[in-house]
């Protein structure tokens, strides 16, 4: 086929066409991923209910975690999740490791601070 397709499906057993040369599998990310186009949204299908795709773009992403991190995880378990999101964010861009801290200081602000100093001291460490 001429035409490339530009979507989030990546790898399975069948695949052999170069995976869509490495692109992100995931949506919204900063490497030029797929849009959305609105040109290509379902129509709505009417049956006894309607029937409709729903954006879930508002909705509330961070207290489940932050109750998570707060209420079930012991000191021990903190650590070793802090350690572990460390390990692998302290390669990312800076642009992506900023908006990662974001995201879990959403759920609750120490759980973003430690992965932060995590982060922080393991780059000392490989600048030393």
């Amino acid at each position: 086929y001429r035409a490339s397709v530009r979507n989030y499906q990546r790898d399975g057993p069948m695949n052999v066409n170069g995976n869509q040369e490495g692109g992100p599998n995931y949506f919204p990310n900063s490497f030029s991923g797929p849009n959305v186009d609105r040109r290509w949204k379902q129509t709505k299908v009417t049956g006894t209910l309607d029937i409709d795709r729903h954006d879930s773009a508002e909705e509330d992403d961070f207290n489940q975690a932050g109750i998570f991190w707060r209420q079930v995880l012991s000191e021990e378990e903190r650590e070793r999740l802090v350690d572990n999101i460390g390990s692998h964010l302290c390669n990312a861009q800076k642009f992506i490791q900023e908006r990662a801290i974001r995201n879990f200081s959403a759920a609750d602000p120490q759980y973003g601070r430690r992965i932060q100093q995590n982060i922080n001291r393991r780059n000392k460490g490989a600048e030393g």
